[in-house]
């Protein structure tokens, strides 16, 4: 495992450790910089070769996929801020959104180099198990006369060519879609472009060389070899496959708080983003700098935005890769299966467990099924009354959605709360608001201003012995799919106070209001920023009496700089911090007499880390939370979060025990260092390997009585 600069890249420069402008951006780091180090991270995993192969090719395609997003949504919201007025600075590293962007440009290029060794590398190592992506140049005589065939037969008329000149415009090339370019000379010797689109359904991408059952050529290859008989009185001059990402930067603020014109102008939003300003191109070959320049000024981008790729563009068809070697079990990570909960007898009803004791389970280790029972029997149970939930990412094909509309059709009064403004999944959420509606069920949206991003489940009873709720929070979506890849925590409750918390937050949003009053819960945007910059103050205070204090939090993302001050404030006055942040961190740590008591790690690994924690406290006055919300100010600020105590002393334990044994991995963590960076730390020889992940699920296998706990 190499830490991002540890990997010598002699075609690209180190990237050199750069000293902070002024003092007091010393404890800080730019979010979108920070970012590229969280993806340089799942790179390693590509890199790593301990990381089973089929896996390596997975983490490639993630990296490239995450690279994808970041372009759209991140390096197109700094191009909009640029072009506004550049003169504006980061509050946390005082760069403006160009040295950003150029800093950006600069990393990714460097980044681009590793990325393509590693799939080479990859790709390489698959060979010895037959399975290889060919050029022409490798194939026999016989073997490129069969492609010419099939080239003609089953490619060429699903072709639509263009020829770009003086009178035939520059066409538009869609987002993330995949082109033939070529430089051409026609018999006046006159220079002209063509381009060819490749990403079509008419063609597999993936085309088999006859016998060689697992041996292949790219579509898009196969087109650029053949240009020529596409264009046959033209001469190639140069080639390459062209690739276009275009920014995701929805307008939002162009949203009707009017419920039905709020979804179609959602609808209209969506449609839009695919003619939104391009942000990046990627080329397969080497291109003349006269017909990058070129490319880029028809596109409308700069030059600075044009990357050399050696791999592969687009590796979604590595999927079917990894499907040719699946009966090689030691090509990929032993299977892992979700166990059942000790805390919930399945084979019982589960809502009068959850009024004996609260549940919580930890997602993949823990199946989702005891949840989605709860939401199954709250459809039947004669006297549940009301079920009410908070939506934002779903499955294709949801077992949840399934249970809210059986519930609506017993009569029960359903309400959901669907964000149409969740990134990428607008589409399908208002696919399931209008299935949702069609059941009877009540549908509301999210807000203009802020994303409804909460995980929060209510229902209502209505017993002999007055009225009873229980209560859901979790920390990811409500995703069938996900629970098995991600790491979330799910409690359900009947504590009387958490349930009136949450009938609050749901009665102000239904009044299309903000909660103000939430009680129990820490709910975002206006009562959980202050409660938490609070709780760390308790904190600072114990310190300053010489007492034992600490912080601990659980994160995706670190980058609100009210709450990174007060962690420094902290470890100034000699509280310990402990954070485990996957992605992007806008805090140093590590820097003398300011954050020397803040210890920072990465985790990144087999299952994406997606939980969120809040510790606050220790020697059993622990105040423990999870919660829906990264420290962001995104998050605290510009969404509606919940936050819910763990109060159970067993269950706060076991939070605890899986935030200690994270922080205590030595195999997939990265520690930060003061300049930002991320490396493993040195494991002194004869130490046992901590894999939390692993260690979690074998824990989860023993609580379950399966013996197969061994990854």
């Amino acid at each position: 495992m190499f830490a991002d600069d540890e990997i010598e890249v002699p075609a690209v420069p180190e990237e050199p450790v750069k000293k902070d402008k002024k003092a007091k951006y010393e404890c800080f780091e730019n979010r979108e910089l920070s970012w590229l180090r969280f993806n340089t991270r799942v790179l390693e995993e590509a890199e790593d070769p301990e990381t089973p192969l089929c896996e390596r090719l997975n983490f490639l395609s993630i990296y490239q996929t995450n690279l994808d997003e970041f372009f759209m949504v991140r390096v197109g919201s700094l191009t909009d801020q640029m072009q506004e007025d550049d003169t504006l600075k980061d509050g946390k590293s005082g760069m403006h959104p160009s040295e950003v962007l150029s800093e950006i440009e600069r990393r990714v290029r460097r980044l681009s180099v590793r990325h393509g060794r590693a799939y080479e590398s990859v790709l390489e190592e698959l060979k010895r198990y037959g399975v290889k992506i060919t050029n022409f140049s490798s194939l026999e005589h016989d073997e490129a006369e069969y492609l010419e065939a099939y080239f003609r037969s089953a490619l060429l008329p699903m072709l639509s060519p263009q020829l770009i000149g003086k009178d035939m415009p520059f066409p538009f090339l869609n987002n993330r879609e995949l082109y033939a370019f070529a430089s051409v000379i026609n018999k006046d010797g006159i220079l002209r472009s063509v381009i060819v689109p490749c990403s079509r359904t008419d063609f597999p991408r993936l085309i088999r060389i006859p016998g060689r059952p697992h041996e292949y050529i790219l579509s898009e290859e196969l087109i650029l070899h053949f240009l020529p008989l596409v264009f046959p009185r033209y001469l190639i001059r140069e080639k390459a496959i062209l690739r276009v990402t275009r920014s995701a930067d929805l307008p939002t603020d162009r949203l009707s708080e009017d419920v039905y014109g709020y979804r179609d102008l959602m609808e209209q939003l969506i449609g839009s983003r695919k003619r939104l300003q391009p942000v990046r191109l990627e080329y397969s070959r080497n291109l003349e700098r006269k017909t990058i320049h070129n490319l880029c000024k028809n596109l409308g981008i700069e030059p600075e935005r044009a990357f050399l790729n050696s791999a592969p563009s687009d590796l979604s068809f590595l999927s079917d890769l990894r499907e040719d070697l699946h009966d090689n079990a030691e090509l990929f990570y032993k299977k892992r299966t979700p166990q059942y909960s000790p805390l919930v007898d399945e084979r019982e009803p589960v809502i009068p467990q959850i009024e004996d004791h609260d549940v919580l389970l930890y997602y993949p280790c823990e199946r989702m099924s005891p949840m989605l029972k709860l939401l199954d029997e709250a459809a039947r149970d004669p006297d549940v009354v009301s079920i009410r939930m908070t939506l934002y990412r779903l499955a294709k094909d949801s077992q949840v959605v399934r249970a809210l509309i059986a519930a609506s059709e017993a009569g029960k009064r359903v309400e959901v709360i669907v964000e149409l403004k969740a990134r990428f999944d607008e589409e399908n959420n208002i696919r399931w608001s209008r299935i949702l509606e069609d059941a009877g069920c009540s549908v509301m949206y999210g807000f203009k201003s802020y994303k409804v991003h909460s995980k929060l489940l209510l229902i209502t009873r209505k017993t002999a012995d007055g009225v009873r709720f229980i209560t859901q929070v979790g920390t990811g979506n409500y995703n069938e799919k996900t629970a098995r890849l991600y790491t979330d925590f799910c409690l359900m409750t009947a504590d009387p106070e958490i349930g009136r918390a949450a009938e609050k937050v749901f009665n102000a949003l239904s009044s299309n209001s903000i909660p103000e009053d939430t009680g129990e819960l820490l709910v975002a945007p206006h009562c959980m920023r202050d409660r938490v910059i609070g709780e760390i103050e308790q904190q600072i205070s114990l310190a300053r009496i010489g007492q034992d204090a600490y912080v601990g939090f659980k994160l995706n993302a670190l980058t609100d700089k009210t709450v990174i001050k007060k962690l420094i404030e902290a470890s100034e006055a000699g509280v310990q911090v402990e954070l485990i942040v996957r992605g992007a961190s806008c805090l140093r740590t590590g820097i003398p007499g300011k954050t020397d008591n803040i210890r920072l790690i990465s985790i990144v690994g087999r299952y994406l880390e997606h939980a969120r924690v809040y510790i606050f406290g220790r020697d059993g006055r622990h105040g423990v939370y999870i919660s829906s919300a990264d420290m962001m100010s995104r998050n605290t600020v510009r969404r509606v979060e919940v936050a819910a105590p763990v109060k159970d002393p067993v269950l706060k334990e076991r939070v605890l025990h899986i935030f200690r044994l994270q922080m205590s991995d030595n195999v997939k963590a990265r520690l930060q260092r003061p300049d930002g960076r991320y490396r493993t730390e040195n494991v002194p020889e004869g130490t046992a390997a901590v894999n939390a992940q692993e260690l979690l699920f074998d824990e989860a296998y023993a609580a379950a009585g399966n013996t197969e706990t061994k990854a």
